[in-house]
């Protein structure tokens, strides 16, 4: 099967870890080992991936700058899918010997009047207390909203339109390249009056960012892979169970957190309604049962 698989930022970067090189090198070998697996079984995968923690980091670094000189996020989400992607090519070149890999820098388009300009919802960066987040968001303008039992960070997150790159990719992907692509949802642009592109503040959900690629590249699966087994009703709680099979008209993303396990659902939905065919959530060392139907949550039409 032709596979999208959507690596998670939290899968990159296990929440609470501290942010180094050797921590996000350590996760990265981790997802390669189980994406490696699904090479081995066969299928031709194509490999997205979150930047939020990351991209948040490279925003606090820049702003940092003695200077002034701090970067827009379009510029900073360039950066981190080159960081991210340049690593998950390594690691996974190690193991899969015989294959050709491309990673690539994707502009992704939005609608600049996309409601998400205007309300902030992206989570990126690190987690803090509450005090410590409204302290930093006082200091430096930004927007603030709790994440689980802490508080990070958030941006804007239009709906990605349009991968510009979808033809580059499926010329990669049918010559047999493994493309890594989509890095942090894309980078977010929007189209000129006289049809030139620029960049624009706002990180795009790598979710959605993936169903659309899956989408336009006619893929078989879209499979988002994190750091839990499969989405659960009443998570959190001592009625918590897993799901399984799920219809796409039987769930909503609206019932889940926006910054979290909404935006996989709603991804997920997606694909399968405009494609006839499955999605599937679950966790980054059951990638090979998920796609076989043994593990994770399913989504069909």
């Amino acid at each position: 099967m032709r596979i999208v698989v959507a690596l998670g930022g939290n899968a990159l970067l296990r929440r609470g870890e501290p942010m180094t090189a050797d921590n996000q090198r350590h996760n990265v070998r981790r997802a390669a080992s189980a994406l490696a697996a699904l090479i081995g079984e066969g299928h031709s995968v194509v490999i997205t991936h979150g930047n939020g923690p990351q991209v948040g980091l490279l925003a606090l670094q820049s702003a940092a700058a003695s200077d002034g000189s701090s970067f827009p996020l379009d510029v900073l989400g360039a950066e981190s899918a080159g960081m991210i992607g340049y690593m998950i090519e390594q690691e996974l070149g190690n193991l899969v010997k015989d294959r050709l890999f491309a990673t690539l820098l994707t502009q992704v388009r939005v609608d600049p009047g996309d409601p998400g300009f205007s309300h902030p919802m992206k989570p990126i960066g690190p987690v803090y207390n509450e005090e410590t987040a409204r302290h930093l968001a006082s200091l430096n303008g930004w927007a603030i909203a709790p994440d689980g039992g802490k508080w990070r960070r958030v941006v804007p997150s239009p709906r990605p339109l349009e991968i510009l790159e979808a033809s580059v990719i499926s010329y990669l992907v049918d010559h047999d390249v493994i493309v890594i692509c989509t890095g942090g949802g894309g980078v977010p642009v929007i189209g000129r009056d006289d049809g030139s592109l620029c960049g624009v503040e706002a990180v795009i959900d790598k979710d959605l960012a993936s169903s659309l690629l899956a989408r336009q590249l006619k893929a078989d699966m879209l499979l988002m892979l994190t750091d839990v087994d499969a989405v659960y009703l009443g998570y959190g709680t001592p009625d918590a169970h897993a799901l399984r099979r799920v219809r796409a008209t039987e769930i909503s993303g609206r019932d889940y957190a926006a910054g979290s396990m909404g935006p996989k659902i709603d991804a997920a939905i997606e694909f399968a309604q405009a494609t006839g065919t499955s999605s599937a959530i679950g966790r980054l060392e059951d990638a090979v049962e998920i796609v076989n139907g043994r593990k994770g949550t399913w989504f069909e039409i």
